[in-house]
């Protein structure tokens, strides 16, 4: 059997954050999770992933502090898991992927679900990268700084 290389050492936020989350499997529980799912049935059904596969991300992913498993909300002996803060966090992440895949994957009028503003009923603004005062960024306007030991 192969064993996954871990990066949860690595000096590169990109390669944690990645080794935090796993595979596809665990961010499409993090956007079902953004949707409203909160058992384990609402998740395969969605998904339909295997259940040991599902069984097996739901508990990395509350190991790595991204869902926490609660009592059922309507009593029952049930589980539920809801993102806590720091899997609220990955919002803009998933956001991202949203706008890159419709951006990149779909064809001009070719049907796709769709994030709008609850509120006001309307599309999101694209995401952008910006400077601290206000300046769009692309990524030849960047650098990596390593960050030493305090």
């Amino acid at each position: 059997m192969v064993t996954r290389t871990r990066f949860d050492d690595s000096e590169c936020p990109v390669a944690r954050s990645v080794d935090a989350i796993g595979d596809w499997w665990s961010l499409l529980i993090v956007r079902d999770a953004f949707d409203g799912s909160r058992r384990f049935g609402e998740f395969q059904r969605s998904l339909g992933v295997a259940k040991n596969i599902l069984t097996a991300r739901l508990r990395a992913l509350v190991a790595g502090g991204v869902l926490e498993s609660v009592p059922a909300s309507d009593g029952s002996a049930y589980r539920e898991y809801v993102l806590t803060p720091k899997g609220e966090a990955l919002f803009p992440v998933i956001v991202a992927l949203r706008q890159w895949g419709e951006q990149n994957f779909f064809a001009p009028g070719e049907p796709h679900s769709q994030l709008v503003d609850r509120r006001q009923g309307q599309d999101l603004r694209p995401l952008e990268v910006l400077s601290a005062d206000g300046r769009p960024l692309a990524p030849a306007d960047t650098t990596v700084h390593k960050v030493s030991a305090q």
